[in-house]
């Protein structure tokens, strides 16, 4: 396997290894730099020509781009977050020196650094720019599948024949092209499925470029902790702990059916992981512009208070349904089409991406109150547009910078939880009832 720049697979000495330059591309021969543009950033790898997987995740995405746009910040430690009482979104590397990390409150991150810089974010500049990698990387391959703003899975299967160079080579140039034209670092790992190529682009960060061939691939694994599979969080490491499965290498020695009847198909999964066994594709998804609902009156309703309610109830069918698909919104959409069949619509840009329902209810409610001047309506409809994809392992969006919005979140994570359990109507808000 290889971390970077810094280790070589293989009994082979790492000269004899297939490689390239990762400042130019160009092969690389026995000696430590490149013969053509003299970079020491050379990567070696006896599969490095064979494997097809890459997964690219940006460094620290939104204090890369917020230092991009004000160079001043380039040296210092900077903070993305809100308010005091609000959470951190993300710190650069600086920042991570003394300890911050995302999710972390504000007002520890301040106190491990006073003198960070923190900036508020901009969510509609991290989405432009995000638009903008989605783009470069369409350039190499059709199969590109964005699982958060800011990174992604491609696979390059069959793109020698149209680049003219193996998938590693294409992904170095597409590393230099971010670099120039967007002006910010981003991270690869190469591999032969997901699940690999995901764990390999940690291995090196920033500006890392790792590889983990199929050889090495359940030697790689065996010391890693449990935690390094998808969904592992600290609930489920603490059970695994508790039945002796603290680290892969647990997991590749325990029977499969012994894992499959204890934990079902979570055991399976656990199983064919740490093996390194990942079968999923590459799924490129058909971009979604909104997720929306509405409802037809059986009556006009001109009422501002029954208004409102069944307008918090299409919030929460809206909000339900761009959790299930893993969207944020970045605006919020109100229609109305008066009983003269007339349609009114109202857009409010949200502060951040959200799918949560009360953040979607607190921009559309002012907008509903402005229009709610005696009009008889009979239909009613609210949405979400200018879609992104949430995180594969996010619990909450990444909205939590205002006051009360980490308070706002967990209690809509808890109303969700209890739905599951005991169905849609066993718990609701207040808001949502007829008096």
């Amino acid at each position: 396997m290889t971390f970077g720049d810094k280790h070589s697979s293989g009994t082979r000495p790492a000269q004899t290894l297939s490689g390239y330059c990762r400042d130019c591309g160009a092969a690389a021969g026995a000696a430590n730099r490149c013969a053509d543009c003299h970079s020491p950033r050379l990567i070696r790898h006896g599969e490095i020509d064979e494997l097809t997987i890459a997964h690219l995740d940006c460094d620290a995405f939104f204090a890369a781009v917020e230092k991009r746009d004000r160079p001043e910040l380039a040296d210092q430690p900077v903070i993305i977050g809100g308010a005091r009482r609000g959470v951190v979104s993300t710190a650069c590397y600086i920042a991570r020196i003394y300890g911050i990390h995302s999710a972390m409150p504000m007002f520890k991150a301040r106190k491990l650094c006073p003198d960070a810089v923190v900036v508020k974010p901009d969510m509609n500049k991290y989405v432009a720019v995000s638009r903008h990698l989605r783009r470069l990387m369409s350039t190499l391959t059709p199969l590109v599948e964005p699982i958060s703003i800011d990174e992604a899975f491609l696979d390059l299967s069959g793109t020698r024949a149209v680049h003219g160079a193996s998938p590693a080579v294409s992904m170095i140039h597409l590393v230099r092209r971010i670099e120039a034209e967007i002006g910010i670092t981003v991270s690869v790992g190469l591999s032969h499925n997901k699940f690999l190529a995901k764990l390999a682009s940690d291995l090196d960060k920033p500006r890392g470029f790792s590889i983990i061939g199929a050889a090495e691939t359940v030697d790689f694994l065996r010391p890693r902790k449990v935690t390094d599979i998808w969904g592992v969080g600290a609930v489920t490491a603490r059970q695994l702990a508790a039945a002796g499965f603290n680290t892969l290498g647990d997991l590749q020695a325990a029977d499969p059916e012994m894992l499959l009847a204890r934990f079902g198909k979570l055991g399976k999964r656990l199983s064919r992981l740490a093996l390194g066994q990942d079968s999923r594709r590459v799924a490129p998804k058909r971009a979604t512009k909104s997720v929306s609902t509405e409802t037809t009156f059986n009556d006009d309703i001109s009422d501002p208070i029954e208004l409102e309610r069944r307008l918090w109830k299409l919030c929460e069918r809206v909000a339900a349904r761009a959790k299930a698909g893993g969207h944020l919104g970045a605006t919020a959409v109100l229609k109305l089409k008066t009983s003269g069949f007339r349609t009114r619509t109202r857009n409010q840009r949200l502060a951040a991406p959200t799918q949560l329902a009360e953040d979607l209810f607190r921009a559309t409610r002012p907008l509903l109150v402005k229009e709610t001047d005696g009009t008889a309506y009979r239909l009613l409809g609210v949405g979400f547009t200018d879609l992104i994809e949430a995180a594969a392992d996010q619990e909450v969006p990444p909205d939590l910078f205002e006051a009360g919005a980490q308070r706002r979140a967990l209690v809509e994570r808890t109303l969700d939880e209890l739905r599951k359990r005991f169905g849609d109507e066993a718990i609701g808000k207040g808001r949502a009832w007829k008096y």
